[in-house]
């Protein structure tokens, strides 16, 4: 059940956030920009690539570095194949995750680390396999860290976690949060896109990179535990998918991206089931949850539908479907989104929307991203 009161009492909310996690939210903006500056300060701004790497190698743990993944891959583009790194194992001694290159990896491929922690054992290996295949090796992570000191030996580059101001100082309690956290996405992607934009691979320039947080900010002023319900994006949103089981229809490349991360984190940061597609492949591929059981709010598998008078009271509760269509602006006018309503209409599914403002495509990711982190925030906070 969500507590509908506790959206709009920004005091109760602040005492119900005991991880920070609407700061977080907030403070995306600051933290875009903190790690730009520790991307240039750690050098990638000064760098002479000798051409595009042949392929690029993401590993990391978590929600955060598998959102980087997913988001670096679509704004590649076929520029640079992205391939993520996924745990091949745990080892047996530790419970540590482990991670291994391809046996096709060499000197002309470039391997991202990107953590919130720093002391993976894994990930410190990964660097040193890297190091003896010739690859190059960049990492995003806490200061001073096993994973540092390894890529420092592997003479790669670190370039230090972002974390974003709280009362003038660094916040002690940020280089540990959670990878799901918020701000911890944007801390990790930043410098990322700041050295693909060096070496080729997608177009960040300092004035986009700045024009992302702007955005961020603007969308935390507007999504903020402050604004009511009525006029909170967010706010309307997370209530919108408390009793439901969201089906996230996405639309354009970075935005699938997103549509991703968004069910990735209402699980992790608010326990709450979602489904993501890509339309228009979305519509044949929940089309028959939509018409099932779940679709047709019958909550009692054993109930006759003609039973009017039955006892709900002891009926086992279900998560009806909701369609939540994240939206970029499509390009040439093509866009399947009037499919999408007519599906949701035919089966009596309710639905919402989501569609950024105009601006690159950076800036619509950064808009989508951070409204949907706050929905879950506040579906989090709020459910009991």
């Amino acid at each position: 059940m969500l507590d509908e009161t506790l959206l709009d009492t920004p005091d109760a909310l602040a005492r119900a956030d005991r991880h920070g996690l609407l700061r977080g939210a907030a403070e995306a903006g600051a933290r875009v920009r903190t790690a730009a500056r520790n991307a240039v300060e750690a050098g990638i701004a000064e760098l002479k690539p000798e051409g595009r790497p042949r392929a690029l190698l993401l590993a990391g743990p978590g929600t955060a570095a598998t959102g980087v993944a997913d988001l670096l891959t679509a704004l590649a583009g076929t520029t640079a194949p992205v391939t993520r790194l996924a745990p091949t194992g745990v080892a047996p001694a530790a419970g540590a995750l482990r991670w291994a290159l391809p046996g096709w990896a060499g000197p002309v491929d470039l391997l991202l680390i990107t953590t919130t922690d720093g002391t993976e054992p894994g990930l410190a290996l990964l660097a040193e396999q890297a190091y003896r295949r010739g690859c190059t090796v960049v990492a995003v992570a806490p200061r001073r860290t096993p994973l540092t000191e390894a890529v420092d030996g592997a003479h790669g580059l670190s370039v230090p976690l972002a974390t974003a101001p709280y009362d003038g100082r660094q916040h002690p309690d940020e280089a540990t949060e959670s990878a799901a956290a918020p701000g911890a996405l944007w801390s990790l992607l930043t410098p990322l896109l700041v050295l693909l934009d060096r070496v080729g691979i997608l177009t960040a320039p300092p004035e986009t990179i700045s024009r992302v947080a702007d955005r961020l900010d603007r969308t935390a002023e507007r999504c903020g535990p402050a604004i009511t319900t009525y006029s909170n994006p967010a706010k309307t949103l997370a209530s919108e998918l408390a009793e439901s089981l969201p089906l996230i229809w996405s639309e354009g490349t970075a935005t699938a991206a997103a549509g991703r991360r968004f069910a990735a984190v209402l699980g992790e940061l608010a326990g709450h089931p979602a489904l993501a597609a890509e339309l228009p492949e979305a519509i044949a591929a929940h089309s028959t949850l939509l018409s099932g059981t779940y679709g047709n709010g019958q909550n009692s598998p054993d109930a006759s539908p003609d039973d009017f008078f039955r006892d709900r009271v002891d009926d086992p509760q279900t998560l009806r479907p909701r369609v939540v269509l994240l939206r970029d602006r499509p390009a040439g006018g093509l866009t399947a989104a009037p499919a999408a309503r007519e599906l949701a209409l035919a089966h009596d599914a309710p639905l919402s929307e989501l569609e950024p403002e105009e601006g690159s495509e950076l800036e619509s990711l950064a808009e989508v991203v951070a409204t949907t982190d706050f929905a879950a925030v506040y579906l989090a906070l709020a459910s009991s």
